[in-house]
């Protein structure tokens, strides 16, 4: 007999008889059947675990025996409370329990040891598709391990399973917004590029079976404020159908598209509306629209807030219309009375259709057969995978490699690459350079420290002596010691100043009010300058932020002679720092591009409550910026010389064309190239610029390297409130290169242009 324990985190479930064993319980009946009846049967022998019928067949053989308040259960009991899940145990049908509460972002989350990947705006500066595809099977491999490893020994809890809020593919349209870190930065066509290879690379290329699952979120026009100036939990995102649809939602459609089984509706209203009950939202557009087959689940807490601001006017209204708009799963705050425990209520009261209830859990159990819940291990690849993966060398290689990946240099005065036998002298000063956990981010797998390098510890293994001095005893730096930093920048000829903000200044809940450096920092970073001018020292200025920061000064001052953009890398700081100052093996000259725009002045940006695109992004914005979106340098430079692309192409087709290139300096180097277009005589509003394709290429030195590009039909149509999105006929420009056209300031690399056009017209339709 199965005995089914709930503790603060965590359930046991002893092991269940084999197939072998016979029940004689009374059960409700089959959907649709007319009567309960009693059943005798060995768990083995329901058709649901029958390996030989359609999935569909088994899953609503599953789900029609399922009663009222057990369904109720099933979607009440997402998780993330202390109690709020797993959901629970089934011991009638055998059905084990399930935690739908793991985080993967960039490797397991909260779930003991994984390996750690860099945080994902520096992922979405390396453009690479491959690698967000590398990183997303890496965790997906672990996740999976650790779940195993798990249910082996009947553990079930708070991230432990293998259905991951991951990933987040929001825009990062406000430099201020405390989670632009978890996002692929500012562009929508990128961002959803990024989604399908993670969803792939993550849920795994198994014909019948699913690795871990993916979810996308936070689903919708979600962008902040998280509290500055307003909360989140408040908030009412007022957006025009033309930038919900050409801006925030063409990156979940990509999700979809590459077959996610999940997303996560936000906290906001859209227009008004919340977004977790939002009927237009989860099931017009997510699946009419789009063919979404997967479930929704709700934002942690979404569901309460929805009727804690009495938007309806009881817990019975709110549970109706969630789960009618299309809500399948409630993440709750409340663990002992989360608001889906009132369904059965809602369908006694005939404000709920118990069929749309039944839909509901049916696309959760069609994602745990999916996972392979109720098919014998033997048949599934996946479960065959063990923790001796975990944080094992082909693993931590990646991450070094995605480390290294992720590095923007913004300023090189013929500085970087070293040679570190012409210094003698090396200060390292600043409060991110001894601060390890600040490295790794919000959503960051636990820290270890036996696979984890900081960038003193980097910098340290380069020289025999190395001056450090904090000058902060954290990033706020409120606090700071004058003192120190001169002492340990005094008399170098190197100084490394490590500034930035960490988990601690931006992330989930917490916004950035302006751009400034934080507290004392700029004040140091001048300290440590004017205490290295006597002895004429170089100057690189390491940053460890996810949004822009105001460097204005350390850009313009010849005194800085390098600035290099690192995010938070993670476990691999230290590593992949060592390797890039001295270009040092694979992957080691930069090649990182700046994902989001970096604005001169704050002022320029219009307010963070503002959710017109107007003035936003590379897309639309007009304003002065220190580096533009796509920005940044390399060891080496790059020119392009050979463009072949057809001069017409029929409305509704694909444009195919290449361009060829040579890497002209002395390293073998990676090139990051981008294609944007423009639209000449568009009939609607189109954005100035958009990016339509991108990769990261190795060229190496003095040859000459072709790549293959394609400017989609749908990268081409513009929105239409009548018909939808529309291939119009005119003149569409576009451009090539290592950057956007006209980028001021500009990498040592040209950028080349065609025309071609477009004849006639396609309607594409609404999506």
């Amino acid at each position: 007999m199965s005995v089914y324990l709930r503790r603060a985190e965590v359930v046991q479930v002893s092991e269940y008889p084999g197939n072998t064993a016979v029940s004689a319980v009374k059960v409700s009946s089959p959907h649709n059947a007319s009567a309960p009846r009693i059943h005798t049967s060995s768990v083995g022998d329901y058709p649901f675990r029958n390996i030989s019928l359609p999935w569909e067949d088994r899953v609503n053989d599953l789900v029609g025996r399922l009663t009222l308040d057990e369904m109720k259960l099933q979607m009440s009991r997402g998780g993330a409370g202390t109690q709020a899940g797993p959901a629970p145990a089934i011991p009638r049908l055998g059905i084990k329990p399930y935690s739908w509460d793991t985080e993967c972002l960039r490797g397991d989350v909260g779930a003991g040891d994984a390996t750690s990947f860099p945080q994902s705006i520096g992922l979405g500066a390396s453009f690479s598709p491959d690698l967000i595809f590398r990183v997303a099977q890496a965790t997906g491999e672990e996740v999976r391990a650790k779940f195993n490893n798990y249910t082996r020994h009947g553990i079930y809890g708070d991230r432990k399973g293998v259905s991951c809020f991951s990933p987040v593919i929001n825009i990062a349209r406000d430099p201020r917004w405390g989670r632009n870190q978890e996002t692929y930065g500012e562009d929508p066509y990128l961002s959803g590029v990024y989604a399908a290879n993670f969803v792939k690379g993550l849920q795994g290329s198994d014909p019948r079976y699913v690795r871990a699952n993916a979810g996308c979120k936070h689903f919708n026009v979600h962008g902040g404020p998280e509290n500055i100036p307003v909360s989140r939990f408040s908030f009412d995102s007022k957006v025009s159908e033309r930038d919900w649809r050409t801006t925030f939602l063409p990156a979940f459609r990509s999700c979809v598209k590459a077959g996610t089984y999940s997303l996560m509706c936000s906290f906001n209203r859209i227009n008004g509306v919340p977004s977790c009950a939002n009927k237009e939202l989860l099931t017009d557009i997510l699946r009419t629209e789009w063919g979404f087959k997967g479930y929704v689940v709700s934002d942690e807490g979404a569901v309460e807030i929805i009727t804690n601001q009495h938007y309806f006017n009881s817990t019975v209204d709110a549970a109706a219309n969630c789960v009618t708009a299309g809500l399948n799963l409630e993440l709750t705050y409340f663990d002992s009375d989360p608001v889906f425990f009132a369904i059965d209520d809602a369908v006694k009261q005939g404000k709920l259709n118990e069929d749309d209830v039944r839909s509901r859990v049916k696309e959760l159990f069609n994602v745990r057969m999916r996972l392979g819940e109720f098919d014998p291990p033997e048949m599934n690849q996946y479960t065959k995978l063990n923790t001796s993966i975990v944080q094992g060398e082909d693993h931590r290689n990646l991450s070094v490699e995605a480390a290294l990946k992720t590095f923007v240099l913004l300023k090189n005065q013929n500085v970087l690459p070293l040679k570190n036998s012409s210094y003698k002298n090396v200060a390292v000063v600043g409060p991110m350079a001894n601060n390890t956990y600040q490295l790794f981010g919000d959503y960051a797998p636990t820290m270890n420290l036996e696979y984890s390098s900081n960038p003193l510890q980097g910098i340290a293994s380069l020289w025999p002596t190395v001056r450090y001095g904090a000058g902060c005893t954290d990033n706020n730096c409120t606090q700071y010691n004058s003192q120190e930093v001169q002492a340990a920048a005094t008399g170098s000829d190197l100084i490394f100043v490590c500034l930035g903000t960490g988990q601690e200044l931006e992330c989930e809940g917490n916004d950035k009010a302006n751009l400034d450096l934080p507290g004392q920092q700029l004040q140091l970073l001048q300290d440590a300058v004017n205490a290295g001018q006597a002895t004429g020292a170089k100057v690189i200025l390491l940053l460890f932020n996810a949004g822009p920061l105001n460097i204005t000064w350390a850009v313009e001052s010849p005194d800085v002679q390098v600035i290099m953009e690192l995010f938070f890398p993670a476990q691999s700081t230290g590593e992949a720092l060592r390797r890039v100052l001295l270009a040092e093996g694979p992957n080691s000259v930069p090649a990182g591009r700046l994902p989001v725009t970096w604005p001169k002045y704050i002022s320029s940006v219009p307010p963070i409550t503002n959710y017109s695109m107007v003035e936003r992004t590379y897309r639309y914005a007009t304003y002065p910026v220190l580096f533009p979106f796509g920005y940044g340098l390399s060891y080496t430079s790059f020119f392009y010389n050979i463009l072949e692309y057809p001069d017409q192409v029929t409305a509704g087709a694909d444009l195919a064309g290449s361009v060829s290139f040579s890497n002209r300096g002395s390293f073998d180097a990676d090139e990051v190239i981008q294609v944007y277009i423009s639209w000449s005589n568009a009939t609607v509003t189109v954005p100035q610029l958009q990016l339509v394709d991108f990769n990261r290429v190795f060229a190496p030195r003095g040859v000459q390297t072709q790549w293959n590009f394609t400017i989609s039909a749908e990268s081409m149509a513009v929105w239409t409130d009548q018909k939808g999105w529309v291939v119009e006929p005119g003149v569409i420009s576009f451009w090539v290169g290592g950057q956007q056209p006209n980028a001021k300031p500009a990498i040592d690399s040209n950028v080349i242009n065609g025309q071609f056009s477009v004849k006639g017209q396609k309607i594409l339709g609404r999506y």
